[in-house]
């Protein structure tokens, strides 16, 4: 509650709930241990079913977590769907045509509700979920630390502004992660994410009519490569067609998407600039240990999502029963 507010009548004081600022320190690995301890196991079983049912179900997880915490802070604002008084940041240039995976979510907070009724919020189910996927497809493990707010409103206007684009240059990527605290080695491992999951025709047009052949430097395989691209991928039309991001293992997450740069062969113009770029000097070689070294790769993508995963929103909030809308 605003403290700009005089408001003296008791009953309405303690009708309304006091909003604490949220301070990432308040995150840790028992916050759910004596209110909610079964809350990972439920997370982990309708993760295990959707993965089973669908690989490319991990990749939505993931997503969904990124473009949360880079809204605001990771709070669930990303899953408020429009109301009368509110636009949410589904119809952000970045969420509208590439954001799935609601109906999961919603599954797993009914699951959550049912096992512990308010308690766990859906920020924190997005950021269990997304480790749950990673390690689902052969990705590292890491403690998820919990105890987020939900957000009570949503911002279009920072969704626009704060998501990095396939098309943007190698400095307004580097720019946009220190925006949020995370640096340029974060960035690179962070992006390695794309090594699972799809891009739309939309994000992609323009790299492959553009420098890819110049990337690869005009190389017989990547030649072939490029053609399978175009015939999924017209000058015009068919923008909702999707590729891979990672041409090797599509549905692994390993280190072969690193392969994918070095090689000149990223589907993304964003993703290519972090190994072609004449100022990706830094990044170049970032990527180059990434390929040459999993294990290296796997510990500072875990240690990356923890920071990211700690972006929180200071303003607070609530525990949302239904991740779609705000508590009544």
């Amino acid at each position: 509650m605003a403290t700009g507010f005089a408001l003296c009548m008791a009953c309405v004081l303690l009708a309304v709930p006091l909003l604490a600022a949220q301070d990432p320190s308040s995150l840790s690995l028992e916050h759910y241990s004596k209110t909610c301890p079964n809350a990972e196991h439920v997370v982990r079983a309708e993760m295990e079913c959707a993965v089973r049912a669908d690989p490319r179900n991990a990749a939505l997880m993931l997503r969904l977590h990124f473009h949360d915490c880079f809204v605001q802070g990771c709070d669930g604002s990303v899953l408020l769907d429009d109301t009368a008084t509110m636009v949410g940041e589904k119809q952000a240039e970045q969420n509208v045509n590439s954001l799935k995976g609601f109906d999961l979510v919603d599954k797993i907070k009914q699951k959550l509700e049912a096992e512990c009724p308010g308690t766990v919020s859906c920020a924190d189910l997005l950021a269990i979920a997304a480790r749950d996927a990673v390690v689902l497809v052969g990705g590292p493990y890491w403690d998820v630390p919990v105890g987020r707010l939900d957000s009570k409103k949503a911002s279009l206007d920072l969704a626009n502004r704060d998501i990095p684009t396939a098309q943007q240059g190698l400095l307004t990527l580097i720019s946009k992660f220190w925006e949020k605290g995370l640096d340029a080695t974060d960035m690179v491992a962070l992006v390695g994410s794309h090594t699972i999951g799809f891009a739309r025709c939309a994000n992609f047009r323009d790299r492959i009519y553009g420098d890819y052949e110049m990337t690869t430097k005009y190389s017989p395989a990547s030649q072939h490569y490029l053609s399978k691209l175009k015939d999924i991928c017209p000058l015009d039309g068919g923008d909702d067609n999707v590729s891979a991001m990672d041409s090797h293992t599509a549905s692994t997450f390993d280190n072969a998407y690193y392969e994918t740069l070095i090689d000149g062969e990223g589907l993304l113009n964003s993703d290519q600039e972090m190994w072609s770029s004449v100022v990706g000097y830094s990044t170049a070689d970032t990527v180059s240990k990434y390929w040459a070294d999993p294990a290296a790769f796997f510990k500072q993508f875990s240690d990356s999502m923890v920071k990211m995963g700690n972006i929180t929103n200071p303003v607070g909030g609530e525990v949302r029963k239904n991740c779609r809308f705000l508590n009544t």
